[in-house]
């Protein structure tokens, strides 16, 4: 799958290494079982960047192959929470990296499930959120998330500038982040887009009173400076007196910033993930993964 947004994007980081080799299957084969059978039993890894069946199909074709089969790193919805494969963040939780490291099947994380369970998960671990809370998120994305036929809208001018979607709340991310963010309730998940090609940010609003031990703004900062102290590409930041964030700051980065907003006054705090949609959000989780799985 590597003509399409994603695919191209980590192609291109993987092109500027000299420890890898790319290999690419011939665009006119790329539906034919054994051309794909003999190019997976020649690699020690695969990245999918396809749709969820075909990602399931050429998993199934990897899986058949024996001692010849080679890791995976798959970018779609497939395998997120199936059984046998690793989360693909590593700043998840201690020993997620090795586990990364050393797996087999490794499903890259989804772009809103990043930033929402980078802000969620810290947070549910402390006890500063219960599982069982009734929480909303909401994110803005740049339009490069959406697929090809989003792209063209956007960038034919047949788009408007800003658009909510998603809105029979069943968003293909809300599975993963239940699961690795530790929720036990469903949340409310509102997801929009705005006319910018790359960037992206996730918030979740807290009534401070309704948490554990009603906490303040700066017991939420810092229980997610801790978890992420000393770690590359995720960071607790301070946030603007000026109460405003833009979301294309991070755009081609692997980095993603947190801040927590709270007024303490009315006992609320809206705390948002930064990040760059296909960065964090796709491909540059996708080599961050492979660089743990081939130890480079």
């Amino acid at each position: 799958g590597e003509a399409g947004t994603t695919g191209l994007q980590i192609r291109e980081k993987l092109g500027q290494r000299d420890d890898v080799v790319i290999v690419s299957i011939a665009p006119e084969k790329r539906k034919d079982a054994e051309a794909k059978a003999e190019i997976l039993a020649s690699v020690d890894l695969t990245i999918l960047c396809l749709p969820d069946a075909a990602a399931k199909e050429s998993v199934a074709l990897a899986d058949s192959l024996g001692d010849k089969s080679p890791r995976v790193l798959d970018a779609s919805t497939a395998h997120r929470i199936a059984p046998g494969w690793t989360y693909g963040f590593p700043e998840l939780a201690a020993g997620q990296g090795e586990a990364i490291a050393k797996a087999r099947r490794v499903a890259n994380p989804g772009c809103y499930a990043t930033g929402a369970i980078a802000i969620l998960r810290p947070l549910i671990d402390a006890g500063l959120i219960a599982p069982n809370h009734q929480l909303t998120i909401n994110a803005v994305s740049g339009y490069s998330g959406g697929g090809k036929q989003m792209i063209e809208d956007f960038e034919s001018g047949k788009a408007s500038a800003f658009e909510l979607y998603g809105l029979g709340l069943e968003h293909k991310h809300v599975p993963e982040i239940m699961v690795y963010g530790r929720l036990q309730i469903r949340p409310i998940f509102v997801p929009s887009v705005g006319k910018f090609r790359q960037g992206m940010l996730v918030s979740l609003p807290l009534a401070l009173d309704d948490l554990p031990g009603r906490p303040q703004g700066g017991d939420l900062e810092a229980a997610l400076a801790a978890h992420y102290a000393g770690r590359d590409h995720v960071r607790v930041v301070a946030a603007e007196s000026s109460g405003v964030l833009e979301p294309e700051a991070l755009n081609g980065t692997n980095d993603l910033e947190i801040r927590v907003f709270a007024n303490e006054a009315r006992r609320q705090a809206v705390i948002v993930a930064r990040l760059d949609n296909l960065g964090k959000g796709a491909s540059g989780a996708a080599v961050q993964n492979l660089q743990l799985m081939l130890g480079l």
